[in-house]
C-alpha cells in the first residue's frame, strides 16, 4: 500500500465574528472548513477546487500549521501540525512548503533573487553550510529554468512567470517532500500557465514530490492532478480520480463547474448547454441547513434541507459524493435533461 504523506480527519476551522472595539463580543463564526477528511499519497497530486470563499486557501494554511484547527487533525508525514510549536513546528515545515498565488506580492522587492531563494537556509542553517549556499541557490535557479547569472537581480526585473519560478525555487530549497500550491498559475497568462504546470510536473518526477494543488479552474487541475477534491462552502462535496471527476461527475456542483469550462472544439461547444448555478454562494457565517448547495441546486428537495448528505459512495455514483441524488451525468447534455 502506498504511504500517506498527508492525513486530514474531521478538520474544522471556524473564525470568530466579533462586535465592539474595546470589549469585543463574539457574535458568530465563519465556517471556513467544516468536517473535511482526505489523504494524499506519496508522489500524488491532489487538486482542491471550488469557487472563491469555499475554504481552499484556509485548508492550505492548516496543512502548513499557519492556522490552528478548531477541531480535527492534520497529520503531515507523521506530525500533527495542529499541536506543534516553536522548534518542532520549524523542523516539521522543512518537509512541507508552499508556492503562493501572486508572484508580484509574494517576493520581497528589496531583496535580490539570491537572498529570496537562500532565505530558507538562514532559517534552517543545518540544511546547507554557509560556504555552499550561493552554489545551492544557483543550482536551484537552474532547476526551475532560470539563469544562475540572475542571482543578483531584483524581482521587478522579471516577468510574472519568472517570478513564480523564483517562488518555486524558494519552496524547493529545503528539499521538502510535500508542496502546497495555492493557485500558483491563476495570476499568469494562459501560455505561461502551461509552462509553470509542466515545470511542476517535471520537478515532481525528479524529486518525488507530493502536491496539494489549490485552484478554482478545473481545466487547469485536470492537467496535473491524480485525484480531485471539490469543495463548496467549507465542505468536500465530491472526490475521485481525475477521470472520475472529469468524465463522470455525480454532484450537481461539480457538473456545473465542468460545464463552465471553455471547449475549443466548435462542434462540441454547439452541442453543449451550460448548467447554470443560480444565485450567490451563501455566507459561510450562516450556511444553509442540510445540504449547503441546496439553495443553488436544480435537484433540491425537502430532504436536502432536513438532512446533510454524507460524503460516501452511493448507488449510481462510482466514487464518494455528498448528494442525496448523486448520479453520473453527461455534462454535454445535462442541461438538455434539466430543461
Amino acid at each position: 500500500m502506498t504511504e500517506n504523506v498527508i492525513e486530514v480527519r474531521d478538520l474544522v476551522k471556524y473564525f470568530p465574528l466579533t462586535r465592539g472595539v474595546v470589549f469585543q463580543k463574539t457574535v458568530g463564526h465563519v465556517h471556513a472548513v467544516d468536517g473535511v477528511s482526505f489523504e494524499v499519497k506519496r508522489g500524488e497530486t491532489l487538486g482542491l477546487v471550488g469557487e472563491s470563499g469555499c475554504g481552499k486557501s484556509t485548508m492550505g494554511r492548516l496543512l502548513l500549521g499557519m492556522e490552528k484547527p478548531t477541531s480535527g487533525t492534520v497529520n503531515v508525514l507523521g506530525q500533527d501540525m495542529g499541536t506543534l510549536k516553536g522548534g518542532a513546528m520549524r523542523r516539521a515545515r522543512r518537509n512541507i512548503q508552499m508556492v503562493l498565488q501572486d508572484p508580484y506580492s509574494s517576493l520581497d522587492p528589496r531583496q535580490t533573487v539570491g537572498d529570496i531563494v537562500g532565505e530558507p537556509f538562514e532559517i534552517h542553517p543545518e540544511v546547507a553550510p554557509k560556504r555552499d549556499r550561493k552554489k545551492r541557490v544557483r543550482e536551484l535557479l537552474d532547476v526551475v529554468g532560470l539563469s544562475p547569472e540572475h542571482i543578483n537581480r531584483y524581482p521587478h526585473q522579471f516577468s510574472g512567470g519568472q517570478r513564480q519560478r523564483i517562488g518555486i525555487a524558494r519552496a524547493l530549497a529545503l528539499r521538502p517532500e510535500v508542496i502546497v500550491c495555492d493557485e500558483p498559475v491563476s495570476a499568469l497568462d494562459v501560455s505561461v500557465q502551461a509552462q509553470v504546470i509542466n515545470l511542476l510536473e517535471n520537478l515532481q518526477d525528479e524529486f518525488g514530490l507530493s502536491y496539494v494543488f489549490i485552484a478554482h479552474d478545473l481545466s487547469v487541475v485536470r492537467h496535473i492532478c491524480d485525484r480531485i477534491a471539490v469543495m463548496y462552502l467549507g465542505k468536500l462535496v465530491e472526490i475521485g480520480t481525475d477521470e472520475e471527476i472529469s468524465e463522470h461527475p455525480t454532484h450537481p456542483y461539480t457538473q456545473g463547474l465542468l460545464s463552465a469550462v471553455p471547449v475549443p472544439d466548435p462542434d462540441v461547444r454547439d452541442k453543449r448547454e451550460r448548467i447554470r448555478l443560480e444565485g450567490d454562494v451563501p455566507s459561510p457565517a450562516n450556511p444553509p441547513s442540510g445540504c449547503r448547495f441546496r439553495t443553488r441546486c436544480y435537484k433540491a428537495q425537502e430532504v436536502c434541507a432536513e438532512r446533510e448528505p454524507e460524503l460516501t459512495v452511493r448507488d449510481g455514483s462510482p466514487h464518494p459524493s455528498a448528494c442525496h441524488f448523486a448520479e453520473e451525468r453527461d455534462v454535454v447534455h445535462a442541461a438538455e435533461e434539466i430543461a
